[in-house]
């Protein structure tokens, strides 16, 4: 719902995707075919340290039914079958794994709104079972989860937070980790022509009293390269620069320095290259 508040798992998310998203320091090659007939195809390759894996997926779309295969270079396949509108307002999604029998799962989500339902099953004996949901507007929303193994009749996870979204910040709070860990993150959107913006996170544990912080910024070079920095008090900086090169194409360059490794490679680099004719 477009006035309505978003899912449980987007609270916080503007920051976190400042801070966190499209960083990689491995090598990683992407290849997205779409047809106009409703049938896609996506390659994807990953170099990590001397290993290479990769997957090829096909998404077919026919109406409000979409049909996502994948197989991997271990041979797995993995489906998810997803229906819109089976209700108004209700989503489900149907994915299992071969040739991990016990790998079913149906999720729905229902949008309201005043609110936002997520709720998952697995499709076997002893299935976990895991609730979310989020009650207010697209500004001011309020929202918990939890997740229960029928195994062992034990919480796996139960968490809330609370977020306040305006057009030029967005701030939320997020008690998470069975109630271990506080988390608060803020995001600005400078109104400068280069789009700059700052993001931060903050967390506390408190079984440790640990406090950790993490601070970065994105801005705009220009119109097609954007870049990003990002530091912490772990004494690591890092760097993003992604440039679009071509229409639904990026080429992403990402490095990070530690400043605590003084004796070992203090540096890691990594390149990302995304590609849809």
């Amino acid at each position: 719902m477009a006035n309505g508040p978003a899912p449980f798992s987007d609270i916080g998310k503007r920051a976190r995707n400042l801070l966190y998203k499209d960083y990689n320091f491995d090598h990683k090659f992407s290849l997205s075919i779409p047809n106009s007939t409703g049938l896609g195809l996506v390659a994807t390759g990953l170099k990590k340290d001397q290993v290479f894996v990769g997957d090829i997926s096909t998404l077919y779309k026919s109406g409000n039914t979409t049909v996502d295969v994948k197989v991997d270079t271990y041979s797995n396949v993995s489906t998810k079958v997803t229906v819109n509108d089976i209700l108004h307002g209700t989503k489900a999604a149907l994915s299992f794994n071969i040739p991990d029998h016990k790998s079913g799962k149906l999720d729905v989500q229902y949008l309201h709104p005043h609110a936002a339902i997520d709720s998952s099953i697995g499709l076997n004996p002893s299935p976990l079972l895991e609730l979310s949901a989020a009650i207010g507007s697209k500004d001011l929303c309020l929202g918990a989860e939890i997740g229960f193994n029928t195994t062992s009749a034990s919480f796996t996870k139960y968490n809330a937070g609370v977020t306040f979204n305006k057009p030029d910040f967005s701030a939320a709070l997020m008690l998470a980790d069975k109630g271990q860990t506080l988390k608060t993150s803020y995001i600005h959107y400078v109104d400068r022509p280069d789009g700059f913006t700052v993001a931060a996170e903050i967390t506390h544990r408190f079984s440790t009293f640990d406090n950790r912080f993490t601070i970065g910024s994105s801005q705009l070079i220009d119109p097609k390269t954007v870049l990003k920095t990002r530091f912490s008090d772990d004494g690591k900086a890092a760097f993003q620069c992604q440039r679009t090169w071509r229409p639904n194409s990026l080429i992403t360059l990402s490095a990070e320095y530690d400043s605590t490794k003084i004796f070992s490679s203090s540096t890691k680099f990594g390149l990302a290259l995304s590609l849809k004719p």
